[in-house]
């Protein structure tokens, strides 16, 4: 792994907490708030640089090996800190836990005012990033990886959505909404190609496909 992919790991990881709370200041009231992805031109280019290869194996995979929910912040953790983020007039109790608020989730349009109705969506699915390279980090390194908040890898949406996603590349599942599908692929090349995993070739040419009609 090279020195300044180890690096990249390590920021991300040191600066989760600062990017949280950049996150709850800066964002939109109807929408969510994920990072902004690249643009489509700059994720047809990083695409392009992507390796191809065929899916490696799934043995040996848990989401036990990328520990999440971490705190980000007091008694808050990931999954909270996206909540708040990416919800409009969200109130949390003591413990932080959501108790009011709007989510508006991008990937069917559907709004909701109970956060059980939500899950936290993780752009590149776990055992997706496993099988595309991360079986080689260590569990600090996936740890970073499933609590980036400085990323567009972490959303709010519908959680039977979420479900039905699973860990499928954008050449077997994409968003419903149509609309949000060039905000998807934009996003799933930039998480990929910072952390360098690879892509299928069918995954590469989903990809193409929605990046040159974007």
């Amino acid at each position: 792994m090279s020195g300044v992919y180890a690096r990249r790991l390590a920021v991300a990881a040191a600066s989760a907490a600062l990017a949280a709370t950049t996150g709850l200041l800066n964002a939109p009231a109807a929408q969510a708030a994920m990072p902004t992805p690249v643009s489509a031109s700059t994720a047809r280019t990083y695409l392009s640089q992507l390796t191809v290869a065929a899916e490696g194996s799934s043995d040996g995979y848990s989401r036990s090996k990328f520990p999440h929910w971490i705190t980000q912040s007091g008694t808050c953790n990931t999954r909270e800190a996206v909540l708040k983020r990416d919800g409009t007039n969200v109130q949390q109790d003591s413990s932080c836990a959501a108790v009011g608020g709007t989510w508006y989730s991008e990937y069917d349009g559907a709004t909701w005012t109970a956060a059980s109705d939500l899950d936290i969506d993780h752009m590149v699915p776990l055992a997706e990033a496993w099988r595309s390279g991360a079986s080689s980090w260590t569990t600090a390194q996936r740890q970073g990886f499933a609590n980036d908040l400085t990323r567009p890898q972490l959303i709010a949406v519908t959680d039977n959505v979420n479900q039905a996603k699973g860990d499928k590349d954008p050449a077997n599942w994409l968003p419903p909404r149509t609309s949000y599908r060039c905000t998807y692929a934009r996003a799933w090349v930039h998480v990929k190609h910072y952390y360098d995993l690879s892509v299928d070739s069918a995954e590469k040419s989903a990809l193409q496909g929605i990046l040159n009609g974007c």
